[in-house]
């Protein structure tokens, strides 16, 4: 899975000489939380929601009301922006991308590719990759199964989903400690009762 397929590709970027106000107004209407700052069809910077409330009207600050909406309305957004902006490729897979959230514990991601600015991935996508991943989606019935971590395990559920014409809609394996794991699958067929039982047989234990 990789990032093109849950990016969204329709990006509202601004200049680095937009002012502060009209980024805000902008992010508003738009209703995002970020925004990058493209020059001459280069990424230059990001700005998000976060930066803006930092240099919005506080009860904290000195200076008065007018005063601040007027530095709002006539300071470019370069002197707010993010100037060293983590980015990915659209060719990237969905869990560096990920990764490099995590690591760097930011929200989003511009998508680049040979400089331009392509698409822009955030947490929320990375969500709907999770669900896809883990059948949430998918139609069928969902069945835990729990057993060792061996050989055969996969060739088993195989055999006894083909002898009772059920098909698996989804699949997804989490490892728990002493050499166990979960399997998560969504199933889709009529008999997908005697797949449980023919898996009990087998040794496997069924988690509802």
């Amino acid at each position: 899975m990789y990032v093109r397929q849950f990016m969204t590709a329709q990006v509202f970027t601004v200049t680095p000489e937009k002012t502060i106000a009209d980024t805000m107004a902008l992010m508003r209407e738009k209703k995002i939380s970020r925004m990058p700052v493209v020059e001459k069809g280069k990424l230059v910077g990001l700005v998000t929601d976060g930066d803006l409330r930092e240099v919005s009207p506080s009860p904290a600050t000195t200076l008065s009301i007018f005063e601040l909406n007027y530095l709002i309305a006539k300071t470019p957004i370069r002197e707010v922006a993010i100037k060293k902006v983590v980015t990915c490729h659209p060719d990237t897979q969905i869990e560096d991308a990920a990764l490099l959230m995590r690591d760097h514990k930011i929200g989003g991601l511009p998508v680049v590719d040979g400089g331009k600015v392509v698409g822009i991935i955030t947490g929320s996508d990375i969500m709907d990759a999770f669900l896809d991943i883990m059948g949430f989606r998918s139609p069928g019935q969902r069945v835990m199964i729990e057993t060792k971590d061996q050989v055969g395990v996969m060739l088993d559920l195989a055999l006894s989903t083909k002898e009772f014409d059920v098909n698996i809609g989804s699949l997804a394996v989490y490892h728990l400690r002493d050499n166990q794991i979960q399997i998560l699958a969504r199933l889709q067929g009529d008999q997908v009762a005697e797949v449980e039982a023919s898996l009990k047989k087998k040794g496997y234990k069924i988690k509802k």
